[in-house]
């Protein structure tokens, strides 16, 4: 064994010098999307039904306070809209598809609003983290312009991603969590038959 350890050395040494040549970069395994559709508890439940989404998280972004809670967020005082953080696995589910989706489960032809809750923490929103996903939503965007389904235009926002906080633990998975409650409040918010309404039956 004693032996072996020059020669153990100078490779470490070649490493070192970059005589064997630089790694070969590791594949990004996951990445981020950041959305806003009116109350995270729904945009939640719709991501997660999306082959190649590893989680969701809901939250707040695009404020002036740091670390809101939802009783500030609520109060429409923060400037923070409530939000969807979903980590996916690009492989599997390109960005594109996520934004596709994304309209689909959302009204974005009303502004500071979705379906029975109103205000700015409401709006829809798609936040972008690079310029590839910014130049994504662009040709989404032009798309559905050309072949949106309804005449009303579309008010949903586009926006460089900012610091994301993460939502009280009971709202994160509130719909498995309180399954009758949620069930309940998404009946009777109108949020399926306006979707419907705008989108036709999935």
């Amino acid at each position: 064994m004693k032996r072996l350890l020059p020669a153990v050395g100078a490779v470490a040494a070649l490493l070192a010098l970059g005589l064997f040549g630089t790694a070969p970069a590791i594949a990004q395994t996951t990445a981020r999307a950041t959305f806003a559709g009116g109350c995270f508890w729904c945009v939640e439940a719709d991501f997660d039904k999306v082959q190649g989404v590893l989680s969701t998280t809901s939250g707040y972004i695009g404020g002036s306070v740091p670390n809101p809670t939802y009783a500030q967020v609520s109060s429409k005082g923060t400037g923070h809209t409530e939000a969807v953080e979903i980590v996916f696995d690009p492989a599997k589910v390109s960005y594109a598809a996520l934004v596709n989706h994304f309209w689909r489960t959302i009204d974005p032809t009303t502004k500071d609003r979705q379906f029975c809750d109103a205000g700015f923490p409401y709006r829809t929103a798609i936040f972008t983290h690079d310029a590839e996903q910014a130049a994504v939503v662009k040709r989404s965007l032009d798309e559905l312009e050309k072949s949106k389904p309804f005449k009303e235009p579309i008010v949903t926002v586009v926006l460089p991603a900012t610091t994301f906080y993460p939502a009280e633990t009971y709202h994160q998975d509130y719909y498995k969590k309180n399954p009758v409650r949620y069930g309940y409040y998404r009946a009777s918010c109108g949020r399926d038959a306006r979707l419907e309404q705008l989108w036709g039956k999935r």
